[in-house]
């Protein structure tokens, strides 16, 4: 199952030139790196990113992520995946912009 993780473009960036990063600020305050499934990642960026453009969507295969993924309650109860663990390079799937469009967030359409 496919995950998702939005980061801002100077967060891809330098998950891009490290290799690896422990995620945005928010993730640092929380002690791990926020997911969203794909029901959840337009409400994500709705709620979390509004009228932010710039963004990038990265796409994650969660059984790969190993032990160190949970799936804990957040949003309404809604279980989200959260890891607890370093991001690398290896990790992603693949990464797509996420352009602000007039009615939000144009995700791809095979979401």
């Amino acid at each position: 199952m496919l995950i998702y993780k939005i980061f801002r473009a100077p967060e891809w960036a330098a998950l891009q030139e490290a290799g690896q990063t422990d995620g945005a600020p928010v993730d640092l305050a929380d002690g791990y790196i926020h997911f969203s499934t794909g029901e959840q990642a337009a409400e994500t960026a709705a709620k979390w990113f509004a009228q932010e453009d710039g963004l990038y969507l990265l796409a994650l295969e969660s059984e790969t992520l190993g032990p160190e993924l949970k799936w804990e309650p957040s949003r309404g109860g809604q279980l989200f995946p959260h890891l607890y663990r370093t991001l690398t390079m290896d990790d992603i799937e693949w990464a797509k912009p996420l352009p602000l469009g007039p009615n939000g967030h144009e995700f791809p359409e095979d979401l």
